[in-house]
């Protein structure tokens, strides 16, 4: 948890799913920017060993939380001390994510449900828990979703729905505050390489695990979490609306936009449409 409240100066950043991936290198990106952080995630150890990180290159203010992004009571008690502890938010970025493998069919209700509560559920309950701090500084709300926000691929029904449930909030949301004077983004991110493919849970028991990350890291993730940070912070500072991430995140929704009973085609030039997701997380 966080330490006794301080004041600061500096602008403050919320970040979600700090701990590893795009989350870690947002958080470090932003400390060397001299953000203010609070970085919270559901794995205590792995955070805590970030966070210490990030102190180590000179940041003065890293707290860390830990957090279930899809228990809305523990978001609100998460954004009540935020507030207490920093004064004040100017950003937040709910990245926290999960992915799960396998078709539709062979897919229990519960898996699929713990899918949206974390990926959907979690960016409504972060949105809804930090919009009044973010309407007293006219501040920025950045949500993630995925190239899989754009398009629909076999064997991640659940993920797609999620990520495509964040996009359509997020733009809803956007045209409901856009008089406020808060910033609202969407991000799409293609093939990032994270551990959240690794991390995966299989529906289908016919699955190799080990050659679809495989699969997943020759054809599909190409590029750095720290590059995708820096492009999502970048779009932020310019108050972009759509945050497009990678070569195939840019192509694949030109082409779905142009041809969008075809994009399958595209898709698997990128490694997609074999029971697997170019995660970002």
């Amino acid at each position: 948890m966080a330490p006794s409240s301080i004041a600061v100066q500096a602008p403050v950043a919320v970040v979600t799913g700090a701990g590893s991936g795009i989350g870690k290198e947002l958080i470090t990106q932003l400390a060397l920017q001299g953000y203010a952080i609070a970085a919270a995630d559901i794995n205590e150890a792995e955070l805590a060993n970030v966070a210490d990180q990030v102190r180590e290159i000179g940041s003065q203010t890293v707290n860390s939380y830990s957090l279930d992004v899809a228990d809305e009571s523990a978001f609100n008690l998460f954004a009540e001390q935020v507030q207490k502890d920093f004064g004040r938010v100017d950003l937040v970025i709910n990245n926290a994510g999960i992915t799960r493998v396998g078709e539709f069919m062979h897919t229990r209700s519960e898996a699929f449900k713990k899918v949206m509560d974390v990926n959907f559920w979690g960016v409504v309950y972060g949105s809804r828990a930090f919009l009044p701090s973010l309407l007293k500084t006219q501040g920025t709300l950045v949500n993630i979703s995925s190239l899989f926000g754009i398009i629909g691929v076999p064997g991640q029904s659940s993920y797609c729905a999620s990520k495509f449930a964040v996009r359509g909030f997020t733009e809803a949301l956007r045209q409901e505050l856009k008089s406020t004077g808060v910033h609202v983004a969407c991000v799409h991110p293609g093939g990032i390489r994270t551990n959240i493919a690794r991390s995966a849970e299989l529906d289908q028991k016919d699955l190799d695990h080990a050659k679809i990350v495989q699969a997943l890291e020759e054809k599909a993730l190409k590029m750095p979490a720290s590059k995708a940070a820096s492009i999502i912070l970048k779009g932020a500072q310019r108050r972009s609306k759509r945050i497009l991430i990678g070569n195939d995140a840019r192509l694949i929704d030109l082409f779905q936009r142009l041809f969008p009973s075809a994009y399958d085609i595209l898709l698997k030039m990128f490694g997609g449409g074999a029971l697997v997701d170019p995660p970002k997380v």
